[in-house]
């Protein structure tokens, strides 16, 4: 089923936890519908994230059974996705982080766990963030989503015990300059073990939340 234009890796689940995904960023609406449905056919969970706008008209058409998430750029295909134990909380600091936050969320979800979604709990009204302690500590692995200068998933991280992956985003001011100023605030936290990934990239940390829970050994 590989093409002339991409050589699909079938044994990636085998080897790491999740299958092959696809980076819709550069590549044509044809080529990603293709894509997708030979990794469906071949029985894996379908996920292309990075979708530019004049792709969702050819999903749509090609591939109605595809869930498209306009707002995290994704499209998922769920026919093949196999449930596993294990919660991830998704907290964003604000609205403008949404499309980061989604792009994680569909991640996690299309490799079978459930993801709890917390958005608008910035550390500028911290009593945000409080009331939803609860809902933090339920969770095996949070991803904390923030722009600005960055400071949600250190706070987070020195309220719970689950792993935290902080996930800087390109939104704010003059001085953020495009998420670098929240990336290196992330970067030193003062919160002992935050993970952090690149800027704006929900996918990745999507990808590491899976890989720590595809270790836990959770009793059935």
């Amino acid at each position: 089923m590989n093409s002339s234009f991409a050589e699909l890796d079938f044994e990636r689940e085998k080897r790491c936890g999740f299958p092959e995904f696809i980076f819709g960023g550069g590549k044509t609406p044809e080529q990603i519908v293709s894509i997708m449905k030979d990794l469906d056919a071949a029985g894996n969970p379908v996920l292309a994230t990075r979708l530019k706008e004049e792709a969702l008209p050819v999903l749509r058409k090609e591939i109605p059974e595809a869930e498209i998430h306009e707002l995290a750029r994704t499209a998922l295909i769920r026919t093949h996705v196999t449930p596993r134990k294990g919660r991830v909380a998704v907290i964003c600091a604000g609205t403008s982080d949404l499309p980061v936050a989604e792009e994680a969320c569909d991640t996690v979800e299309i490799c079978g766990y459930a993801c709890d979604r917390i958005a608008d709990v910035g550390v500028a009204g911290l009593h945000r963030l409080l009331k939803q302690l609860d809902r933090l500590r339920q969770a095996d692995v949070i991803i904390a989503v923030a722009g600005m200068e960055g400071a949600l998933p250190s706070v987070t991280a020195g309220l719970v015990s689950a792993p935290v992956i902080a996930v800087p985003t390109s939104v704010g001011y003059g001085t953020s300059f495009g998420g670098v100023t929240a990336l290196l605030a992330m970067l030193n936290s003062c919160a002992s073990g935050v993970t952090v990934v690149n800027i704006d990239n929900g996918f990745g940390a999507g990808c590491a939340a899976v890989r720590i829970l595809n270790q836990i050994k959770k009793p059935d």
